[in-house]
């Protein structure tokens, strides 16, 4: 039968036919003619599909379609999938406006062109649309789609931990997929090599920006949106969490005219946000700041920022040379990856600029011995170095579902007796199921005070550091999660997430 003959035929409502758990692409459909129920088939795929439905104990005319139709028909079947399942969160954004008038979602939720007809791209365009809505309503730095053998799902990495999201049919993601390219400028026919892009949505008259990267996998693309906020709200050194001693101390610091300040600790543990709130403290009229980013993660109207382009040469090192050429005051480099950029960032600093960077260390006294190893004279480190924050994110427990952790193997993390009473994570509505709601950012603050500088005259090792900066006052991160624990604002295996040690 060709698709012609059957040009009255609709297929059955999605959530009557989705337990047969027959609908499926080269196999059997449900649909109907003339007010009966008709099972269709691929003819290309007859033998298969009649075996498959003598297992099934089903009484309805067989239809045999060629593959052009059946696949006409099964496109047809998609579309009713997926308004079908979009619709719950299109319910869930409609009740969101409700509760928040300020959010205006009015000219966020609009249709734009597509390269789909607009019958197919229309719920498309609005479950991409709900996607940024829903990651933004949760607070999510980024989202992830992931293709799978079976399935595609999205995940959203709300404080610094993925949550699932929702699940797709794979065939409807890469419509998906497709029109995040479009959006992004993207080239939509090329699925072997890795693409990166940008796009913007617009909230409540605030515009966004989202950086899209596309990496080719064994099952399909994968997508990471990071939604990339603006400077206006960043959060003040005050308001970061960290203990009062230390933002005091930073903001002794920052007031140097010149000098090396960094901030280390692993990927995701909230440097970047830490260096843009001290740009922040020290912005005036009267200082020419530049920074070198890679991305430029909050957009500001009160400073230079340049954005790293390794294609055309413009890396970290060589952005740096340039900047010291434009009479900067302050320079905030995105990392120091290299000797070449150590070695460049110690000069700067030596030579009346005050520099704010970033090292990939644990602990704050190892930024020390990671200069060394990078080829930094040891005097160097000691004439420009002011002092070293190392830092993390620690999720807090959600104060109206969180239950008390009797566990033994728990209390012997921290050396804590049976009588310490500590908590969990249990899950509820208010915090999304997590347990946790919001983050606080920890640190220790080594400064290099004169007895520092001494030491590094002779022989340096991490553990002789870390004694002598506990010594002068520095109170290590370790001591600060523990007295978190005891204090029921996280969990023990929020402490061991983050790598307490």
């Amino acid at each position: 039968m060709q698709i012609n003959e059957i040009h009255n035929t609709k297929l059955l409502p999605y959530e009557e036919i989705k337990n047969y758990e027959v609908a499926l692409k080269n196999f059997v459909l449900f649909t109907q003619i003339n007010d009966e129920i008709v099972i269709a088939i691929n003819k290309e795929h007859m033998s298969l599909s009649l075996d498959y439905l003598s297992k099934c104990n089903l009484e309805y005319e067989i239809i045999f379609l060629d593959e052009i139709s059946y696949e006409k028909l099964y496109n047809k079947f998609l579309e009713i999938k997926t308004d079908k399942e979009m619709s719950a969160i299109q319910q869930e954004q409609e009740d969101a406006i409700l509760e928040e008038e300020d959010f205006s979602v009015s000219e966020f939720l609009k249709v734009g062109s597509d390269i789909l007809t607009s019958e197919e791209s229309a719920p498309i365009i609005k479950f991409v649309n709900s996607l940024f809505y829903q990651a933004i309503k949760k607070k999510s730095s980024d989202i992830h789609i992931e293709m799978h053998e079976q399935k595609a799902e999205v995940r959203y990495r709300v404080d610094g931990v993925l949550v699932k999201h929702i699940e797709l049919d794979k065939n409807i993601m890469s419509l998906v997929i497709s029109r995040i390219k479009v959006i992004s400028n993207l080239d939509i026919s090329e699925k072997r090599v890795p693409q990166d892009g940008r796009t913007q949505i617009k909230i409540a008259g605030k515009t966004l920006d989202i950086r899209v990267s596309i990496l080719p996998t064994f099952y399909g693309e994968r997508v990471v949106m990071r939604i990339l906020m603006q400077s206006d709200e960043l959060l003040s050194l005050s308001e970061l969490g960290f203990a009062k001693h230390i933002t005091e101390e930073l903001s002794t610091l920052v007031e140097n005219s010149y000098g090396m300040i960094l901030v280390t600790g692993p990927t995701g543990s909230g440097k970047s946000t830490t260096l843009h709130s001290l740009l922040h403290q020290v912005v005036s009229e009267e200082k020419n700041i530049i920074t070198v980013e890679d991305p430029v993660e909050y957009k500001s109207n009160e400073f230079s920022q340049i954005q790293v382009n390794e294609k055309v040469g413009l890396t970290f090192a060589s952005g740096l040379r340039s900047i010291l050429r434009q009479d900067p005051d302050i320079i905030m480099l995105g990392e120091i990856r290299d000797k070449q950029t150590a070695s460049t960032s110690v000069q700067a600093a030596l030579t009346g600029h005050l520099l704010f960077s970033t090292l990939h260390t644990n602990r704050a006294p190892a930024a020390i011995t990671r200069l060394i190893d990078m080829g930094v004279e040891k005097f160097l480190i000691s004439s420009s170095l002011l002092a070293v924050l190392a830092q993390r994110l620690v999720r807090k427990l959600c104060d109206d579902c969180k239950c008390e952790d009797e566990s033994t193997a728990s209390h012997e993390v921290f050396g804590l007796s049976k009588d310490d009473k500590i908590y969990k994570s249990v899950g509820c509505k208010s915090c999304n199921y997590t347990g946790y709601a919001g983050r606080v950012a920890i640190g220790e603050l080594f400064v290099i005070d004169e007895e520092i500088k001494e030491y590094l005259k002779g022989d340096v090792d991490d553990n002789t550091l870390m004694k002598l900066a506990t010594k002068n006052g520095m109170k290590p991160i370790f001591e600060q999660i523990k007295q978190m624990v005891k204090e029921g604002k996280t969990s023990v295996d929020e402490a061991i997430r983050i790598g307490i040690k």
